[in-house]
């Protein structure tokens, strides 16, 4: 029984044989990168973790409306106050 497969096109690239040999040379220059610069990568970790903590707040904060400070209550302390207690007036209130 002879299956014949005409639909089917060229490997992927990753499955040639040149795909192939190119995930090897990567692998052996990774682990020849790792073993003789590991001194290197170790020391510049902690510098890395230091450069993380602004970014980290620069790109977390972008969707919670820093920008807009109209919502907060007029206490100072910086702590939004719900709109019910800011909206409502109070029961003494009556002018």
């Amino acid at each position: 029984m002879d299956h014949d497969h005409h639909d089917e096109g060229p490997p992927s690239f990753w499955r040639s044989r040149f795909g192939i040999g190119w995930l090897v040379l990567a692998a052996v220059a990774g682990w020849f990168l790792w073993t003789e610069h590991r001194a290197h990568l170790l020391g510049f970790l902690p510098y890395a973790f230091l450069l993380a903590c602004p970014l980290m707040h620069v790109f977390m904060h972008h969707g919670h409306g820093h920008g807009s400070h109209h919502e907060h209550g007029g206490g100072g302390s910086g702590a939004p106050v719900p709109p019910h207690v800011s909206d409502s007036p109070s029961p003494g209130d009556r002018s």
